[in-house]
């Protein structure tokens, strides 16, 4: 397996390469922005990519999705409850002061319960809403792992003050989807350090008492 995690862009998102050496193939999950650079680690490994696989539609998360697409075919997956977003891309792009990314809508929707990723390395969809109404965790049981978005971070969870963003509904949503996750559940968060389920039962302050 190949697993690579990487901030991109001005925001410092976490992009992530997930890889079957053996079968050649890849995911990405996040691709927010340089995607020469991810591009090339593709090619520098020598996986297909297979899916690209966004976690929500803030412009730091999706904003290379479709250029990612152009140079390998593979299709982009979202939440569709996120498509109002999309549509909101030149306002994001003004909110940083960036020129606005191509984006189209996603050719599958990221479904609550939705089966992605590759044959060995396989995930399930976790619907989160709150940070966005469209955010969505990726769960590979197999590799006690979990892609979190901007959902959750370590000691905090993702800002609500956004279009689509709910405080009440981010807290359901990991006290719900995610804490009921085994302790030992590594989670790649969208920005910053990772950190463990465990970790975040313990000492998150947003979540004491849950």
């Amino acid at each position: 397996m190949i697993l690579e995690t990487f901030p991109v862009g001005p925001l410092a998102c976490n992009c992530t390469i997930l890889g079957d050496r053996e079968a050649g193939e890849a995911i990405v999950i996040d691709p927010g922005d340089e995607v020469g650079r991810i591009y090339r680690r593709l090619v520098e490994l020598g996986l297909k990519l297979k899916q690209i696989l966004v976690t929500h539609a803030h412009i730091d998360h999706v904003g290379g999705a479709l250029k990612l697409k152009g140079l390998t075919g593979a299709p982009i997956l979202l939440n569709e409850n996120d498509l109002p977003l999309l549509k909101m891309m030149d306002q994001q792009a003004n909110w940083l002061g960036v020129a606005t990314p191509e984006t189209a809508p996603p050719d599958e929707s990221l479904a609550d319960g939705l089966r992605v990723g590759l044959e060995h390395y396989p995930a399930q969809v976790i619907y989160t809403p709150g940070h966005t109404q469209g955010s969505v965790c990726l769960h590979f049981a197999a590799l006690k792992l979990l892609v979190a978005g901007d959902t959750l971070f370590e000691g905090s969870i993702g800002r609500t003050d956004l279009p689509g963003g709910d405080y009440g509904q981010i807290i359901d949503s990991i006290q719900t989807r995610l804490l009921p996750l085994p302790d030992e559940t590594r989670v790649l968060t969208g920005h910053g350090p990772a950190t463990t389920i465990g970790a975040e039962r313990r000492s998150n302050p947003f979540l004491r008492g849950q």
